[in-house]
């Protein structure tokens, strides 16, 4: 019964355990980034390790990233989970809307890089992960990067996502986007990207300040955000896990069915059944197994 196997669960990750939990930081780009590394009892160079990148304005320790990292590490995998600075130094929980954006997409590709290359220097077998956004700039540093073991992409934002997200900018904040993009896009062209802006909203952020080059960077016109067309490029494993109640980005499983199908099994798709956008509880459990297989495979 599904309760006993609940209760089952539950008490096992409550015993006692033999796992290291350990708070890294360093420097990229002048700023100071935080990670949690989480290791199994027997860790070793061939243990392996994936480096974990969260979404949109969020952090290292939020449920979806936190549930994961800790049921791998049940499953013997290591996690090394970090929180991007988003252009700020020593930032730490979820991005405060009230404080002024001025970081670019390719800010998280370097954090993502620096992160991997401490990672290489624990583990022989290190995979990049990422949910969310994040998932696309996972993708957006391994299609530039030397492949590594292999790489999730957990309920990634997809190509529809983003437009849509542009296209439903003047009924959320009750002003079009276009206007504050052109401004923000010829500031940019002029060399002064990093002029301030007030506009209606940033992303999740209402009555936003933002520097040119921050709007510019999340909403203009950027090939890079078509997820599924980066993890084309890729030469290495990718697994690729939607849930099939997410209302966040809906589309997972249809943008990237056809490349799965004709990737030769390079790519593998699988859904979470009954998860939502988060994969809270258990579902993280459902998750864990996945990416357990996976790494399995790739070994």
């Amino acid at each position: 019964m599904r309760w006993l196997m609940e209760l089952t669960v539950l008490l096992a990750l409550a015993a006692p355990a033999n796992a290291v939990e350990q708070e890294l930081e360093q420097s990229v780009a002048g700023r100071t980034t935080f990670a949690t590394l989480r290791t199994p009892a027997a860790m070793t160079p061939d243990t392996p390790l994936v480096v974990m990148t969260h979404g949109t304005l969020a952090h290292k320790d939020m449920e979806v990233i936190q549930g994961v990292a800790k049921a791998l590490e049940q499953r013997g995998i290591a996690s090394l989970a970090h929180t991007l600075s988003l252009g700020l130094d020593r930032r730490k929980g979820m991005y405060d809307c009230a404080v002024r954006h001025d970081y670019v997409v390719a800010d998280a590709v370097a954090e993502i890089g620096a992160w991997v290359a401490r990672a290489g220097g624990m583990s022989r077998l290190v995979f990049a992960f990422g949910h969310s956004r994040g998932g696309n700039q996972v993708a957006r540093y391994l299609a530039s990067e030397t492949p590594l073991a292999g790489a999730v992409l957990l309920a990634p934002v997809t190509a529809k996502a983003e437009a849509d997200l542009r296209a439903s900018y003047v009924k959320t904040y009750g002003k079009p986007l276009e206007p504050f993009l052109e401004l923000a896009t010829k500031a940019v062209a002029a060399g002064r990207g990093g002029e301030w802006m007030d506009v209606p909203g940033f992303i999740y952020c209402r009555n936003a300040v933002v520097t040119a080059r921050a709007l510019a960077s999340f909403y203009g016109p950027d090939a890079g955000q078509d997820t599924a067309a980066l993890v084309a490029r890729i030469k290495l494993p990718v697994l690729v896990l939607a849930a099939t109640k997410d209302n966040v980005v809906p589309d997972v499983a249809d943008a990237f069915a056809p490349l799965a199908g004709s990737s030769g099994g390079r790519v593998q798709l699988d859904k979470i059944e009954d998860a939502d956008h988060f994969f809270r509880d258990l579902f993280a459990e459902d998750v864990a197994d996945r990416i357990a297989e996976f790494i399995k495979q790739t070994r």
